[in-house]
Protein backbone atom coordinates (compact mmCIF):
# COMPACT_ATOMS: atom_id res chain seq x y z
CA UNK A 1 0.00 0.00 0.00
CA UNK A 2 2.23 2.79 -1.32
CA UNK A 3 -0.35 5.42 -0.44
CA UNK A 4 0.20 4.68 3.28
CA UNK A 5 3.22 6.04 5.11
CA UNK A 6 5.43 3.61 7.08
CA UNK A 7 3.86 4.80 10.33
CA UNK A 8 0.35 4.27 8.98
CA UNK A 9 1.28 0.84 7.67
CA UNK A 10 2.69 -0.08 11.10
CA UNK A 11 -0.59 0.93 12.72
CA UNK A 12 -2.59 -1.14 10.22
CA UNK A 13 -0.43 -4.25 10.58
CA UNK A 14 -0.44 -3.96 14.37
CA UNK A 15 -4.23 -3.62 14.41
CA UNK A 16 -4.59 -6.73 12.25
CA UNK A 17 -2.24 -8.69 14.54
CA UNK A 18 -4.03 -7.52 17.67
CA UNK A 19 -7.48 -8.30 16.22
CA UNK A 20 -6.45 -11.79 15.03
CA UNK A 21 -4.84 -12.65 18.37
CA UNK A 22 -7.81 -11.25 20.27
CA UNK A 23 -10.22 -13.39 18.25
CA UNK A 24 -8.06 -16.49 18.74
CA UNK A 25 -7.93 -15.87 22.51
CA UNK A 26 -11.69 -15.28 22.78
CA UNK A 27 -12.89 -18.22 20.66
CA UNK A 28 -12.29 -21.23 22.98
CA UNK A 29 -13.50 -19.32 26.04
CA UNK A 30 -16.46 -17.96 24.07
CA UNK A 31 -17.56 -21.41 22.92
CA UNK A 32 -17.21 -22.95 26.39
CA UNK A 33 -18.92 -20.11 28.25
CA UNK A 34 -21.70 -19.76 25.67
CA UNK A 35 -22.53 -23.45 25.93
CA UNK A 36 -22.42 -23.30 29.73
CA UNK A 37 -24.70 -20.27 29.96
CA UNK A 38 -27.13 -21.59 27.36
CA UNK A 39 -27.39 -25.26 28.36
CA UNK A 40 -26.78 -25.36 32.11
CA UNK A 41 -28.45 -23.86 35.17
CA UNK A 42 -26.25 -23.23 38.19
CA UNK A 43 -25.90 -20.91 41.16
CA UNK A 44 -24.53 -17.52 40.19
CA UNK A 45 -25.36 -17.89 36.50
CA UNK A 46 -27.01 -14.48 36.33
CA UNK A 47 -23.94 -12.85 37.86
CA UNK A 48 -21.57 -14.50 35.39
CA UNK A 49 -23.83 -13.47 32.52
CA UNK A 50 -23.91 -9.91 33.85
CA UNK A 51 -20.13 -9.82 34.24
CA UNK A 52 -19.61 -11.03 30.66
CA UNK A 53 -21.90 -8.33 29.25
CA UNK A 54 -20.62 -5.56 31.54
CA UNK A 55 -17.92 -4.19 29.15
CA UNK A 56 -20.65 -3.37 26.63
CA UNK A 57 -22.32 -0.86 28.93
CA UNK A 58 -19.31 0.54 30.79
CA UNK A 59 -17.26 3.47 29.47
CA UNK A 60 -14.36 1.70 27.69
CA UNK A 61 -11.80 3.54 29.80
CA UNK A 62 -13.11 1.80 32.94
CA UNK A 63 -12.19 -1.77 31.84
CA UNK A 64 -8.87 -0.38 30.60
CA UNK A 65 -8.13 1.22 33.97
CA UNK A 66 -9.09 -1.96 35.83
CA UNK A 67 -6.81 -3.98 33.55
CA UNK A 68 -4.00 -1.57 34.36
CA UNK A 69 -4.59 -2.06 38.10
CA UNK A 70 -4.59 -5.84 37.71
CA UNK A 71 -1.96 -6.40 35.02
CA UNK A 72 0.33 -3.41 35.55
CA UNK A 73 3.80 -4.22 36.80
CA UNK A 74 2.68 -3.22 40.30
CA UNK A 75 -0.64 -5.07 40.03
CA UNK A 76 -1.26 -8.53 41.55
CA UNK A 77 -1.49 -10.40 38.25
CA UNK A 78 0.97 -8.25 36.31
CA UNK A 79 3.58 -8.45 39.05
CA UNK A 80 3.18 -12.23 39.27
CA UNK A 81 3.52 -12.68 35.50
CA UNK A 82 6.64 -10.54 35.44
CA UNK A 83 8.29 -12.21 38.44
CA UNK A 84 7.35 -15.77 37.44
CA UNK A 85 7.56 -15.79 33.64
CA UNK A 86 9.19 -12.47 32.79
CA UNK A 87 6.04 -11.41 30.89
CA UNK A 88 5.10 -7.73 30.85
CA UNK A 89 1.56 -7.03 29.64
CA UNK A 90 0.93 -3.34 30.34
CA UNK A 91 2.11 -0.89 27.65
CA UNK A 92 2.86 -3.70 25.18
CA UNK A 93 1.01 -5.12 22.17
CA UNK A 94 0.08 -8.13 24.30
CA UNK A 95 -1.82 -5.76 26.56
CA UNK A 96 -3.60 -4.36 23.50
CA UNK A 97 -4.70 -7.93 22.69
CA UNK A 98 -6.01 -8.38 26.22
CA UNK A 99 -7.88 -5.06 26.19
CA UNK A 100 -9.43 -5.81 22.80
CA UNK A 101 -10.41 -9.31 23.90
CA UNK A 102 -12.17 -8.00 27.02
CA UNK A 103 -14.18 -5.47 25.02
CA UNK A 104 -15.02 -7.81 22.11
CA UNK A 105 -15.78 -10.95 24.14
CA UNK A 106 -19.45 -10.07 24.88
CA UNK A 107 -20.24 -9.80 21.15
CA UNK A 108 -18.77 -13.22 20.48
CA UNK A 109 -20.67 -14.78 23.37
CA UNK A 110 -23.97 -13.29 22.20
CA UNK A 111 -23.60 -14.71 18.70
CA UNK A 112 -22.52 -18.18 19.82
CA UNK A 113 -25.21 -18.39 22.50
CA UNK A 114 -27.84 -17.61 19.90
CA UNK A 115 -26.44 -20.34 17.66
CA UNK A 116 -26.65 -22.89 20.49
CA UNK A 117 -30.16 -21.73 21.33
CA UNK A 118 -31.38 -22.38 17.78
CA UNK A 119 -30.14 -25.99 17.72
CA UNK A 120 -32.92 -28.54 18.22
CA UNK A 121 -32.08 -30.41 21.47
CA UNK A 122 -33.76 -33.51 20.02
CA UNK A 123 -30.83 -33.94 17.65
CA UNK A 124 -28.41 -34.11 20.56
CA UNK A 125 -30.68 -36.46 22.50
CA UNK A 126 -30.97 -38.73 19.48
CA UNK A 127 -27.19 -38.96 19.23
CA UNK A 128 -26.94 -39.81 22.93
CA UNK A 129 -29.58 -42.53 22.65
CA UNK A 130 -27.39 -44.10 19.95
CA UNK A 131 -24.59 -44.39 22.49
CA UNK A 132 -22.57 -41.23 21.83
CA UNK A 133 -20.84 -39.70 24.83
CA UNK A 134 -21.66 -36.07 25.76
CA UNK A 135 -18.29 -34.73 24.51
CA UNK A 136 -18.72 -36.67 21.27
CA UNK A 137 -22.22 -35.22 20.80
CA UNK A 138 -20.86 -31.73 21.36
CA UNK A 139 -18.06 -32.01 18.80
CA UNK A 140 -19.97 -34.06 16.19
CA UNK A 141 -23.47 -32.56 16.44
CA UNK A 142 -23.68 -29.35 18.49
CA UNK A 143 -20.55 -27.56 17.33
CA UNK A 144 -21.00 -28.21 13.58
CA UNK A 145 -24.59 -26.96 13.74
CA UNK A 146 -23.39 -23.81 15.50
CA UNK A 147 -20.83 -22.97 12.79
CA UNK A 148 -22.74 -19.95 11.38
CA UNK A 149 -22.93 -18.44 14.87
CA UNK A 150 -19.26 -19.13 15.47
CA UNK A 151 -18.34 -17.39 12.24
CA UNK A 152 -20.52 -14.39 13.05
CA UNK A 153 -19.04 -14.22 16.54
CA UNK A 154 -15.47 -14.34 15.23
CA UNK A 155 -16.11 -11.61 12.67
CA UNK A 156 -17.80 -9.38 15.24
CA UNK A 157 -14.94 -9.98 17.67
CA UNK A 158 -12.34 -9.22 14.97
CA UNK A 159 -14.14 -6.06 13.83
CA UNK A 160 -14.65 -4.83 17.39
CA UNK A 161 -10.98 -5.45 18.15
CA UNK A 162 -9.96 -3.45 15.08
CA UNK A 163 -11.92 -0.49 16.38
CA UNK A 164 -11.01 -0.73 20.07
CA UNK A 165 -9.81 2.60 21.46
CA UNK A 166 -10.73 3.53 25.04
CA UNK A 167 -9.61 0.44 26.94
CA UNK A 168 -6.45 0.19 24.85
CA UNK A 169 -5.54 3.81 25.48
CA UNK A 170 -6.04 3.45 29.25
CA UNK A 171 -4.20 0.14 29.57
CA UNK A 172 -1.29 0.24 27.10
CA UNK A 173 -1.08 3.86 26.02
CA UNK A 174 -0.32 5.20 22.55
CA UNK A 175 3.23 4.05 21.80
CA UNK A 176 4.26 4.20 18.11
CA UNK A 177 5.22 0.79 16.76
CA UNK A 178 4.18 -0.99 19.96
CA UNK A 179 0.58 -0.15 20.94
CA UNK A 180 -0.51 2.49 18.39
CA UNK A 181 -3.29 0.64 16.59
CA UNK A 182 -5.44 2.07 13.80
CA UNK A 183 -7.89 3.99 16.05
CA UNK A 184 -5.05 5.40 18.13
CA UNK A 185 -3.20 6.44 14.98
CA UNK A 186 -6.28 8.29 13.73
CA UNK A 187 -6.63 9.99 17.11
CA UNK A 188 -2.97 11.03 17.06
CA UNK A 189 -3.17 12.38 13.51
CA UNK A 190 -6.10 14.62 14.40
CA UNK A 191 -3.85 16.36 16.96
CA UNK A 192 -0.87 17.13 14.73
CA UNK A 193 -0.54 19.86 12.07
CA UNK A 194 -1.46 18.70 8.56
CA UNK A 195 -2.60 15.35 9.88
CA UNK A 196 -6.16 15.58 8.54
CA UNK A 197 -5.37 13.92 5.21
CA UNK A 198 -3.70 10.93 6.84
CA UNK A 199 -6.50 10.67 9.41
CA UNK A 200 -9.04 10.63 6.58
CA UNK A 201 -7.10 7.89 4.75
CA UNK A 202 -7.03 5.69 7.82
CA UNK A 203 -10.69 6.42 8.58
CA UNK A 204 -11.71 5.36 5.07
CA UNK A 205 -9.51 2.29 5.39
CA UNK A 206 -11.18 1.40 8.69
CA UNK A 207 -14.62 1.70 7.09
CA UNK A 208 -13.53 -0.46 4.14
CA UNK A 209 -12.14 -3.14 6.44
CA UNK A 210 -15.32 -3.18 8.54
CA UNK A 211 -17.57 -3.47 5.46
CA UNK A 212 -15.35 -6.20 3.98
CA UNK A 213 -15.43 -8.16 7.25
CA UNK A 214 -19.23 -7.98 7.46
CA UNK A 215 -19.68 -8.99 3.82
CA UNK A 216 -17.24 -11.88 4.25
CA UNK A 217 -19.09 -12.99 7.36
CA UNK A 218 -22.36 -12.90 5.46
CA UNK A 219 -20.94 -14.93 2.58
CA UNK A 220 -19.32 -17.55 4.81
CA UNK A 221 -22.45 -17.85 6.96
CA UNK A 222 -24.64 -18.39 3.91
CA UNK A 223 -22.30 -21.11 2.65
CA UNK A 224 -22.29 -22.78 6.06
CA UNK A 225 -26.08 -22.58 6.35
CA UNK A 226 -26.46 -24.02 2.86
CA UNK A 227 -24.21 -26.96 3.71
CA UNK A 228 -26.10 -27.57 6.95
CA UNK A 229 -29.46 -27.40 5.16
CA UNK A 230 -30.70 -24.28 6.95
CA UNK A 231 -31.57 -22.46 3.73
CA UNK A 232 -33.56 -25.38 2.37
CA UNK A 233 -35.40 -25.60 5.68
CA UNK A 234 -36.26 -21.88 5.51
CA UNK A 235 -37.42 -22.23 1.90
CA UNK A 236 -39.78 -25.03 2.86
CA UNK A 237 -41.27 -22.91 5.61
CA UNK A 238 -41.65 -19.98 3.19
CA UNK A 239 -43.50 -22.19 0.72
CA UNK A 240 -45.84 -23.36 3.46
Amino acid sequence: MAWLSPEEWDALSLSAKVALCSTAVCLPFGVALSWLLERRNFAGKVWIDTLVQLPMVLPPVVPGYLLLLLFGTQGPLGGWLQDTFGIVVAFTWKGAVLASAVMAFPLMVQSIRLAFRLIDPRLEKAAMTLGARPWSVFFSVTLPLAVPGLIAGCVLCFSRSLGEFGATMAFVGNIPGETRTLPLAIYSLTHVPDGDAAAMRLSLLSIALAVAALLLSRWISLRAERKLGYLDHRSQHAEL
